[in-house]
């Protein structure tokens, strides 16, 4: 096994969407949050139950819910889960204490914040077997399109964290490609790349970009000069600007 292979499996990634200042009820963020759990628990059997958070491990594992629009409405009118005036956050995981699976989803939504981002965050599981299992094309094609038909993003993203760091020195939402990357249709047209490259539309919403088939990491030279190379065709193109003006990717 060469370096960059072993080197690999040690790579953590996430998938996760971002757009800007769009204000919006608790009752708009909770039928979103309903939509995203129900189409993401078709993507794959660890995301089928979830959980909130809470001080101790044992705790959180009596706290199991069902992840509907009332849930969401009774979660958001706590003031823990409210972001001022206008806003909701909320974390959750799948209660899976082994590394190898589930994960945990953080939300920012309804907000009208200058300089930050709503986003949609999905930790993807971090060891094997579970890597083997998610960290594919089509599962993740699949996720993404659960937060992009749900969401609504102007801009997502499905990378590893070393990927984004070797793309982006700040790491600034909007700016850098990666294994997988969405454009709203607002941001503009994704020109023809070569070949690994490809590109999918996500029904009416914007474009899905896959940068390669198999699994995309900055510890391979060769996907880590296809990632530049990308990342220069769609700056020249004008794809590549911030969602807001400072809002880091994770």
């Amino acid at each position: 096994m060469t370096f960059w292979r072993m080197a690999q499996v040690r790579e953590t990634y996430y998938a996760a969407v971002y757009w800007g200042c769009r204000v919006e009820t608790a009752e708009e963020c909770a039928r979103r949050a309903e939509m995203f759990f129900h189409r993401l628990s078709r993507c794959a059997p660890d995301y089928t139950r979830w959980f909130e958070q809470a001080d101790s491990l044992k705790k959180a594992l009596q706290l199991q819910f069902e992840p509907t629009t009332e849930t969401f409405i009774r979660f958001f009118k706590k003031r823990s889960n409210r972001l001022g005036k206008v806003g909701f956050i909320f974390s959750t995981w799948t209660g899976h204490m082994e590394d190898e699976r589930g994960g945990m989803v953080r939300f920012l939504c309804g907000s009208d914040a200058l300089g930050a981002s709503n986003s949609c965050l999905l930790q993807l599981p971090k060891e094997q077997p579970g890597q083997e299992r998610v960290l594919t094309v089509p599962v993740l094609t699949e996720i993404m399109r659960a937060m992009v038909l749900a969401w609504a993003p102007d801009w997502g993203v499905v990378t590893s964290d070393d990927l984004r760091d070797s793309l982006s020195e700040k790491g600034y939402a909007g700016t850098f490609p990666g294994w997988l990357t969405y454009f709203s249709h607002s941001r503009g047209e994704v020109p023809a790349l070569p070949a690994p490259a490809r590109t999918e539309a996500v029904e009416d919403q914007g474009t899905l970009l896959i940068l390669t088939p198999e699994r995309l990491t900055a510890s391979n030279p060769e996907h880590l000069a296809l990632g530049r190379h990308i990342q220069d065709t769609l700056h020249t193109q004008g794809l590549l600007a911030p969602v807001v003006s400072r809002a880091p990717a994770s």
